[in-house]
This record gives C-alpha cells, structure tokens and sequence, in this order.
C-alpha cells in the first residue's frame, strides 16, 4: 500500500502530475516483475509497463475501492501483458486430439535457485508457454478462464501447461547442473 494511498489516487483522477509520479514511484518496480514473467525480454517488459501504467491512468477512475489498489493495477498488468500476447500473432495451434499428459515436476530444483533466476528461465519459454505459466501456475486462473482470454481450447490450455512444465524442468536442471560443475582451470 502506498503511503497516502487515497490521495495519490484522488490526485491521479484530477491529472495531478505528482500523484501520478508517486503511484509510478510506488509500483513500477513490483509490476515491472509482473511484465518481467510475460516477455521475453527486459526491453518488451518496460514496454508493457508503460502500456500498462498508461492504462491505470486512463482508468484510475473506475475503481471502486473493492479490494486492494495494488491488486487492481497487477490485474490491469497482467491483461495488458494478454493483450500484448495476442498482438503478436504467433498463436499456437494444437490438435486437440493429442492426449493430454502431465509430467512429474521435482520441487527440489525450484528450492535451489533465487526468485529472480526463476524468472529469467520462464523468459526462456516458448512464448505460447511463458503466457500460460504465468496464467496458470503463478496467477492462479483455471484452463477454462485461460482458454477464454486467449481465445484457445481447455486442451490446448492444458498441453501447453504441461509442456511448459516439462522445459521449466529441463531450464531448471540444465541451470542447476551448470551452477555446480567443478571450476576446472585452464592448462
């Protein structure tokens, strides 16, 4: 929560430039790691940090108090970083026959490595992955709700959740394989 939170956001609503500086100030690091697990470069996620920022501002007005701010202004993230998505055209098409099929995941990787080293593997996801990753395991929509929003079917929501899985496990192990071979010098 920001500190005068009610007044920044009154501020904001009357075009007050340094209300407007204040909410940036006060959530563009913590939205900038939002954007940060959707694109799959700092550079794209900066830009969808200003699209995003662009939006509370237009639609400042419209909340309503229900709920938290700063939930309001991650949600408008993370539509934003849809819509981002979807503007890219490079949709994924899966034939929905294919069986669906879950891999077994090994917690014990995750455990080895910092928040920030997870983030910067999820940018190395296929882009159709990273979107339902993050959708799917780090904001908590179902498939059906995922299949809604980017206009996909539940099985291709799931198959491309699983397969996400699959390449976080391998980023993971290959990362933490890398992280601990011996240093061994040059002769």
């Amino acid at each position: 929560m920001l500190k005068n939170e009610p007044d920044i956001i009154k501020g904001c609503i009357e075009g007050n430039r340094a209300s407007q500086k204040a909410l940036y100030e006060g959530f563009a690091s913590k939205m900038l790691g939002v954007c940060m697990r959707y694109a799959k470069d700092r550079a794209e996620a900066e830009d969808m940090l200003q699209e995003g920022f662009l939006k509370v501002f237009q639609g400042i007005s419209k909340f309503k108090n229900e709920g938290s701010f700063e939930g309001w202004v991650r949600r408008i993230m993370v539509y934003n970083a849809i819509n981002h998505y979807k503007h890219r055209s490079r949709k994924f098409q899966e034939d929905l026959d294919q069986e669906y099929y879950d891999a077994p995941f090994n917690d014990e990787l995750i455990e080895k490595i910092s928040a920030k080293e997870i983030v910067a593997l999820i940018q190395h996801l296929p882009e159709g992955y990273r979107a339902i990753f993050n959708l799917y395991a780090i904001e908590g929509y179902t498939h059906k709700e995922i299949a809604e929003k980017l206009n996909i079917a539940i099985g291709t929501s799931k198959s491309q959740y699983s397969r996400a899985k699959q390449n976080m496990q391998a980023l993971l192990a290959k990362h933490y394989q890398i992280m601990n071979e011996p240093f061994e010098e040059a002769k």
